[in-house]
């Protein structure tokens, strides 16, 4: 089962339970070019760059935001748009179990800055469920949009 197939049939069954219309409202995307997007992608950059090697851009499938968090999943890629190569990182030869190189992370905004909670390099599964931390975050964030 593909990263997307997995993760959108988990969050099929969440949208369909039906999100409040609070919870709709506080859920957002941070803007492409803000200064908050280019924080939250920075909190995580190194994280992926000490295990797929520097530099690292990301293509952002979805970043949801509320009440101080975001849940995020990105294709990490070379400057431009380049293909990192597995065999190049600390995931060679474990490709096979893994979904790519998709990436997955929850951040949290304490102390005036964003921090890095948590994180999934080739998630097969949706690594959060039965998590007691992923119970006390906005449910909303969890969703694909």
């Amino acid at each position: 089962m593909g990263f997307r197939t997995g993760i959108l049939f988990i969050f099929f069954l969440a949208i369909a339970s039906g999100l409040s219309a609070a919870a709709a409202q506080q859920l957002y995307t941070p803007q492409k070019g803000s200064a908050e997007r280019k924080a939250i992608l920075n909190t995580l950059r190194p994280a992926l760059e000490a295990r797929l090697g520097k530099p690292v851009e990301f293509a952002v499938s979805f970043m949801n935001a509320s009440r101080g968090w975001v849940f995020l999943g990105v294709s990490p890629q070379r400057p431009g748009g380049g293909k990192i190569r597995p065999a190049d990182t600390v995931f060679a030869g474990q490709l096979e179990y893994m979904d790519g190189l998709n990436t997955l992370a929850l951040l949290r905004f304490d102390y005036g800055r964003w921090n890095l909670i948590d994180h999934a390099i080739g998630p097969t599964d949706a690594f959060w469920q039965g998590d007691p931390l992923y119970q006390r975050i906005p449910q909303e964030i969890l969703t694909l949009r």
